[in-house]
């Protein structure tokens, strides 16, 4: 099987309705970029407080 065929329903999606991850794969970049600015920290807690 190739790509295509396997992601076949996910493609029609995006042209059906527009929908894509965008939103989400922006949020898992923007959360490796936290933890890799933030390695080392010993009080990870802090940066989690309200």
């Amino acid at each position: 099987m190739n790509t295509i065929s396997i992601n076949y329903d996910t493609i029609l999606n995006y042209f059906d309705s527009r929908s894509t991850n965008v939103s989400a794969e922006s949020f898992n970049a923007k959360m490796k970029a936290f933890g890799s600015r933030f390695r080392g920290v010993i009080n990870v807690e802090f940066f989690f407080s309200d």
